[in-house]
């Protein structure tokens, strides 16, 4: 059974003529007489009744009439997702995220994908930058957001945004009162610091900048995510160096100050993804951060 014997069937099944579906098609008469002849034979059953004033369809006619309109919609629609496919349009994009990275911009980045591509669905995964790498390698995601420069084979970076080291303080901090402050004025002051994942990450960066300065950080908490840093600073545990995207975070007590003498780029966003990446999905997302990036 053909494709166009079920298009030609329809077709004089909607006339109920053969020549009025003839000139729907723009075909000549005798090869969509000899079609539908084929297809009777091959269903072994008579689909329609004809006679001088035109045709009528059979019982059996009446239900291969109910199919054949759900395999040509079908096809139709299929035809449909392959080409959104093609063009990026529709389909999955898998996408790891960790911690403080969902703050400000990439969620806006996310909520502006999905608002132009909406018949593409994106899936997230919680994900450190260690496994966001493992992941890429083995076609498990398409991108993954990481604050810390990554340098690995067929793994490309494009960078999203430079952030700004940031403090968060209790209200009642003698520091509080700054409008910043510089790395000297914490020597001594107690901090909580968060970690999690593969090393380096970011705090190996604090204390590398602290060790730059010559300064001996005063430890006072360590814990997992940035989020648990600015809920002790909230309790009064001291300050919690933190990505600036991380202010979004509004907690009682708790004020952000610039952190002035720290250098652009300590703390960049990145977007990781395939370098032999192919998925139009994933073409899609890079080319609206970059677009993103110029607005």
């Amino acid at each position: 059974m053909q494709f166009r014997q079920l298009i030609y069937f329809v077709a004089v099944a909607k006339e109920l003529s053969v020549s009025g579906a003839a000139s729907k098609l723009h075909i000549s008469q005798p090869p969509l007489t000899r079609q539908i002849q084929l297809l009777e034979k091959e269903l072994g059953t008579q689909l329609f009744i004809r006679s001088i004033k035109g045709v009528t369809l059979t019982y059996t006619g009446h239900l291969f009439l109910k199919d054949a309109l759900q395999i040509i919609e079908l096809t139709q629609q299929t035809k449909l997702r392959v080409t959104q496919s093609q063009l990026g349009n529709s389909g999955n994009i898998e996408v790891a995220v960790f911690g403080s990275v969902m703050f400000g911009t990439v969620s806006e980045l996310l909520a502006s994908f999905q608002a132009k591509y909406p018949k593409v669905r994106i899936v997230l995964h919680t994900m450190n930058k260690g496994e966001q790498i493992q992941a890429l390698r083995e076609k498990r995601i398409n991108l993954g957001f990481s604050r810390l420069a990554v340098n690995t084979f067929g793994i490309g970076s494009e960078l999203v945004k430079h952030e700004r080291l940031l403090v968060a303080l209790h209200q009642n901090s003698p520091l509080a009162k700054n409008k910043k402050v510089k790395i000297k004025d914490l020597e001594g002051y107690p901090l909580v610091l968060f970690a999690s994942g593969q090393r380096p990450n970011f705090i190996d960066s604090i204390l590398n900048l602290f060790q730059k300065n010559l300064i001996q950080p005063f430890i006072k908490q360590t814990v997992e995510d940035s989020v648990t840093g600015v809920a002790f600073v909230a309790a009064g545990f001291g300050g919690c160096l933190i990505p600036e995207s991380v202010a979004y975070l509004k907690l009682p007590n708790v004020v952000y100050l610039p952190v002035s003498d720290v250098p652009k780029g300590f703390i960049d966003l990145n977007c990781l993804y395939r370098l032999d990446d192919e998925s139009p999905i994933a073409r899609n997302f890079l080319d609206l951060l970059k677009a993103y990036k110029k607005s």
